[in-house]
């Protein structure tokens, strides 16, 4: 009998709109599949700011879980929601073509962008180059899935939310009053799909490798070595974007303080061969910088928050 893939997903629309295309790939390489959706913790808590959480791969711990205990074959995930450290057992199997990476503004209007104004995210990155473009301005937290969020924003008295500009745009939902923030630097590997599976999986691993785009991998690697270098375990607005136009590799990272004040940013560009450790060697300039101090400041803030 063909083994079934079982593909295990978040069970948002976002979330089951790409697991769907996943799937909708492996069947037309030839495999069976089935779709197991399921809840996460960071679903179901939706009062609590994910940072205060406590959780590295909130959006993911659930399917991890579900996938080491043989529930599901594999996950799909955003992903920028994933951990730079997988768990143990638990391997990328494929990084799909990259979608938008920018972020959007969808606002009532664009008079308070030179007053003063609210704005809705549940992202210290967004949060933090929000505040420092527009330091009178007013942040307060969003949560919730897409279709939640909308409807939050449309309930409230806020000027305008961030989103994603991929996910909007993936469920059709992107609307009218929207503004892409060219100036906004994107959380590393936001708009890439991610397939997860488990390592010793060879049948799974070797049906995924179909499905990677290497143009998007590479570009999404880059960003995360930078994230993983920078963090160190302690979450932080950390915007990250690497580009390729023919042999060239352009990278734009940045790391700011959580109000948003200090920006210590790195450009850099290289040629495609010689991107090893690239993302690491970006991240420690910006270590060099006073990132450093910046990054134990920002340690100090959260736990005294926590």
């Amino acid at each position: 009998m063909k083994k079934i893939i079982r593909i295990g997903t978040r069970d948002s629309e976002l979330a089951l709109w790409q697991a769907k295309t996943v799937q909708n790939a492996l069947e037309k390489a030839g495999h069976n599949t089935k779709l197991i959706p399921v809840k996460s913790t960071g679903d179901l808590n939706l009062d609590q700011p994910l940072y205060e959480m406590g959780i590295t791969g909130i959006f993911t711990k659930t399917l991890d879980v579900a996938m080491i205990n043989g529930e599901i074959d594999i996950a799909v995930h955003s992903m920028k929601d994933v951990p730079t450290a997988l768990p143990k057992g638990i391997v990328e199997a494929a990084v799909l073509k990259r979608a938008n990476n920018k972020d959007v503004l969808i606002h009532k209007g664009l008079d308070f962008l030179e007053n003063e104004g609210t704005i809705a995210t549940g992202s210290l990155r967004r949060k933090a180059q929000w505040l420092h473009k527009h330091p009178s301005h007013k942040v307060v937290d969003l949560r919730g899935n897409v279709n939640t969020r909308m409807k939050k924003l449309d309930d409230s008295d806020w000027n305008a939310a961030i989103f994603a500009a991929a996910g909007l745009e993936r469920i059709a939902l992107k609307p009218e009053n929207s503004l892409d923030l060219n100036w906004m630097i994107p959380a590393p590997a936001q708009g890439a799909m991610l397939v997860v599976a488990m390592e010793n999986d060879k049948f799974t691993r070797k049906a995924l490798t179909l499905l990677n785009h290497k143009e998007s991998e590479i570009s999404v690697h880059i960003e995360r070595e930078f994230l993983k270098v920078l963090e160190g375990g302690c979450t932080a607005p950390i915007g990250a974007l690497a580009t390729i136009k023919k042999e060239l590799v352009y990278f734009k990272g940045a790391l700011f303080s959580l109000d948003g004040k200090q920006k210590i940013g790195v450009e850099k560009t290289v040629n495609i061969d010689e991107i090893e450790d690239f993302g690491r060697r970006c991240a420690e300039e910006v270590l060099a910088n006073g990132g450093k101090d910046l990054m134990r400041k920002i340690k100090a803030e959260m736990n005294t928050e926590a």
